[in-house]
């Protein structure tokens, strides 16, 4: 079996940008779980500072996580990350210790 693995990504929206970046966020959602090796996907968002969201990602293996990241589904956020985001996306990889309820 493949090495699971959790990537936790940071994004803070611009000023009153918070709007658009959730819809462009909450697109990704669905389309994400569909893809093989997603194990989940779940968007939050921050109870201290309603600007700063957070993925959290896991998946089958590696390969899986880089095909991901690969997918035409993600082109609405990156090609407008200048526009929404404040700052760059904080990644932050975990390798799954304990087993998945999958």
């Amino acid at each position: 079996m493949s090495e699971r693995v959790t990537l936790v990504a940071y994004l803070q929206a611009k000023p009153g940008k918070e709007p658009e970046l959730v819809d462009t966020l909450l697109s990704l959602v669905g389309p994400t779980r569909q893809e093989a090796g997603c194990i989940d996907y779940h968007l939050h968002r921050s109870n201290e500072d309603p600007r700063r969201f957070m993925f959290y990602k896991n998946w089958h293996s590696k390969r899986d996580l880089d095909d991901h990241l690969a997918q035409t589904h993600l082109v609405p956020l990156l090609s407008r990350a200048d526009e929404l985001l404040d700052g760059e996306v904080e990644l932050e990889m975990f390798t799954m210790l304990s087993e998945a309820t999958d």
